[in-house]
């Protein structure tokens, strides 16, 4: 970048014009210029590469051996400029993104097969780096490390969210466990059992902590393990209880060793999001990233069947 700064840049179409018309006026014509200012361009130009870039021959202009190299690196200079003001349209099949995803292992399990495959059928020379949750998401957010994080609570509000879908909240527990007939737990109940906590962030499973919080009450928490799909295997031959959303239930709690029941009902469903940054919002890529992010959540909204008490798990 040593160079750059002393060229004004905006000689560069004038040039490109020169060099390939080899005569003024043409030139001026084919950039919308008056002859005498394409004439001060050229003076400039001459001036800026310390070369004549033009000079008479027996037929005409003559390209100079300078002026012709820099013809040459025109050829490729010219477009990539151009592509790089341009706002066309995002092309999935010939692009090589890198899309840098944020989430559990709800989202890595829930979201995650039908959108990778959605994204390297349509983009199959893009990658996608999917990392686990830490409590430095939205940091990383703002900071350009992450493109998009998946949250099941409220995200903060300086971040651009979507809703994405809802869940509810069931609770796993043994088949032997005094309260696995219930057709569903009151509150009471619920905060005296010994519970099995997802970590999700800060130490707590948000969706569920805060808002026991927000009622003025808390659970009493004997396991803590850092994924969902961990919980159920903690449960069988135990007095715990897991609230996990019931797709993953639905998706690893089958058998005779494990019921469960809704959760109380002062527990509201889970709204899952995802959240970007501002800046992303007119990025192409971005865009389509998240359109397809959409589209694989429509199909994830009807793929488990309500909860049903008379089923279990």
């Amino acid at each position: 970048m040593t160079h750059l700064g002393r060229v004004d840049l905006n000689l560069l179409m004038p040039l490109a014009a020169l060099l390939q018309e080899r005569h003024v006026s043409r030139a001026a014509q084919r950039v919308n210029l008056s002859q005498p200012a394409m004439s001060r361009a050229l003076q400039r130009l001459r001036e800026a590469f310390g070369d004549e870039l033009l000079v008479r021959g027996p037929g005409g202009y003559e390209l100079t051996p300078r002026g012709e190299r820099i013809q040459r690196q025109l050829a490729t200079v010219l477009p990539t400029l151009d592509s790089l003001f341009s706002d066309a349209d995002f092309a999935p099949a010939a692009a090589a993104e890198s899309f840098r995803l944020v989430g559990t292992d709800y989202s890595a399990r829930i979201l995650g097969p039908p959108l990778f495959q959605r994204l390297f059928q349509q983009s199959p020379r893009s990658t996608v780096n999917f990392q686990a949750w830490h409590d430095r998401v939205f940091d990383d957010l703002a900071r350009g490390r992450t493109d998009v994080v998946f949250f099941g609570a409220t995200p903060p509000p300086v971040l651009h969210s979507e809703e994405l879908f809802q869940d509810h909240f069931v609770c796993l527990m043994s088949a032997d466990h005094p309260l696995s007939a219930r057709p569903r737990l009151e509150l009471d109940d619920y905060v005296r059992c010994s519970h099995v906590m997802v970590t999700v962030a800060e130490g707590d499973q948000v969706a569920i902590d805060r808002q026991l919080q927000a009622l003025g009450t808390a659970r009493t928490v004997s396991l803590t393990v850092p994924y969902h799909t961990a919980a159920p295997f903690a449960l069988p031959g135990t007095q715990l209880v897991a609230t996990l959303p019931w797709r993953i239930v639905a998706r690893h709690a089958e058998g005779p060793a494990l019921r469960a029941v809704p959760a109380p009902a002062e527990i509201r469903d889970m709204t899952y999001s995802m959240s970007w940054h501002s800046r992303l919002d007119d990025d192409p890529a971005q865009r389509w990233l998240r359109e397809t992010i959409r589209s694989v959540a429509a199909t994830v909204q009807t793929f488990s069947e309500p909860y049903s008490p008379t089923t279990g798990a």
